[in-house]
């Protein structure tokens, strides 16, 4: 009864006056005051979508949706409960509105759009060949952002490797240097920098600081990969030889250039929003909506659309283009990012909140930042968290004053920025794009790792590539 009283209270004050509703509430939960236990639904739905296609595959590919639906309710529910309606609904909608909404609006545009392109033909997927096309595809990334790159890639490199009986492999180098590593030089690559160029991060200071330590991890990726395709390719070259293509070798061409304009567009909005400030904004509950992000959204909506009319349908079909990549990402993501509210006040919190061991980690004893630790948390978060968020709360953390980062804490803002963007690899869910391209790939017939399988390539490869970055670098 008490709590109906509540919830009716607050519902007339948001009819009546919805600025005030949320004028005690400050900027949303405190997180101060939350223990970890907050933190179990996030950690449920990561386990869920771990272990759901491996031990109950079936119920799992039916009631994902339900399930993830589930585990949101489970932060929601408690949130009204102990903090009241007007918290609740403001920290729900300040996420979903200002975070998830333009995340997967752009992802949407972006795999729409790259989905009208096609690379026709097929070559065959050799050692040397299959390098190439990691290189062209983690090049394309800083310019078309990891998702469209991934989602005009990954279907001639699953052609190209068709015919090989071992070919799970090459899928997921493709999600460590064309959907994370690749995006590492300019902020239209990988959202996280594209965050850090809104909070005032000049454009060009992430290609200058970003580029070395990219060309040093994606050439050591890239050799690994070299040498372990060499060696799956020789033990099945002559089944390779004798066993019937699929896709038989046929010159490469480029379909559906129609769509290249509309991502110039998707490029050119965002750069709008970044240096455009009219300086209008909308309330919806309290919730701040800034004119220019929400006509950056639209844009890239109306591109998406437009994308859908004038490409051919043939090109689409023949790049096996369906919805359902993009429904599971989206179904996932919004259940991920309602439980990642809680985690994030609590990480904001510094080191009065419940993670404060791990935010002492970053700093020295004489209160130097300790950028190797800056990497590695900023890293290991975003391999679980999502890195756009995770990026915040660490450049906050190390002041959030760009000019400063840029120049006398550098260093720090490159550990802050290279977490974030090459570690987004070492699970399937900590950068979209990942998720994406284990989704088509399995769709297309490839044997893919298990969230834990993938995850061990991720520690045999990229770990130990990381820890050499970090002396190296940091």
């Amino acid at each position: 009864m008490q709590f109906t009283l509540r919830l009716l209270m607050a519902l007339a004050a948001l009819v009546i006056a919805p600025e005030v509703s949320f004028a005690a509430e400050g900027h949303g939960l405190p997180g101060a005051e939350m223990s970890l236990m907050w933190a179990l639904p996030f950690a449920g739905i990561l386990l869920c979508i771990a272990t759901g296609p491996l031990f109950f595959p079936h119920v799992w590919e039916h009631h994902y949706g339900k399930i993830s639906t589930g585990w949101a309710a489970a932060v929601i529910v408690p949130m009204i409960l102990i903090h009241g309606f007007g918290i609740s609904l403001y920290s729900v909608l300040h996420t979903m509105l200002l975070e998830y909404m333009s995340f997967i609006i752009l992802l949407f545009a972006l795999f729409t759009i790259s989905g009208g392109i096609l690379v026709a033909g097929n070559i065959h997927g050799t050692p040397l060949m299959n390098s190439v096309l990691l290189v062209v595809g983690a090049l394309l990334a800083s310019v078309v952002g990891t998702t469209g790159a991934s989602m005009i890639m990954i279907r001639p490199i699953i052609r190209a490797n068709d015919q090989r009986k071992v070919n799970a492999h090459v899928i997921v180098f493709f999600i460590f240097l064309v959907s994370n590593i690749g995006g590492s030089l300019t902020p239209l690559g990988d959202p996280p920098l594209f965050l850090g160029f809104l909070r005032g991060v000049d454009f060009f200071w992430t290609t200058t600081h970003m580029l070395p330590p990219a060309l040093f991890v994606s050439g050591v990726v890239l050799a690994i990969f070299f040498v372990l395709d060499t060696i799956l390719f020789r033990r099945e070259e002559d089944y390779i030889r004798t066993a019937p293509d699929p896709t038989p070798d046929s010159p490469v061409r480029l379909r559906g250039l129609v769509n290249l304009p509309l991502l110039a567009g998707v490029i050119a909005a965002i750069l709008m929003s970044g240096m455009w400030s009219p300086g209008i904004s909308f309330h919806v509950y309290g919730v701040e909506l800034e004119l220019q992000n929400l006509l950056r959204d639209a844009i890239i909506l109306v591109l998406a659309l437009i994308s859908l009319a004038v490409s051919a349908q043939e090109y689409r079909e023949a790049n096996g283009f369906n919805w359902g990549p993009i429904l599971e990402v989206a179904k996932l993501f919004a259940a991920i990012f309602v439980c990642i509210i809680p985690v994030i006040a609590i990480l904001q919190a510094g080191l009065e909140g419940g993670f404060a061991p791990l935010v002492s980690l970053v700093t020295n004893a004489d209160g130097s930042p300790n950028n190797i630790a800056y990497f590695w948390m900023t890293g290991i978060l975003s391999s679980f968290l999502d890195n756009a968020p995770t990026y915040l709360v660490f450049f906050e953390m190390a002041g959030g004053n760009p000019q400063v980062l840029m120049t006398t804490m550098a260093q720090t803002l490159l550990a802050i920025s290279a977490g974030a963007v090459f570690m987004g690899a070492n699970t399937y869910i900590g950068n979209a794009p990942n998720f994406m391209v284990y989704a088509i790939a399995r769709g297309a017939g490839v044997n893919m790792p298990s969230f834990f399988g993938y995850m061990g390539w991720s520690i045999c490869v990229l770990i130990p590539t990381f820890i050499l970055a970090s002396f190296v670098f940091f």
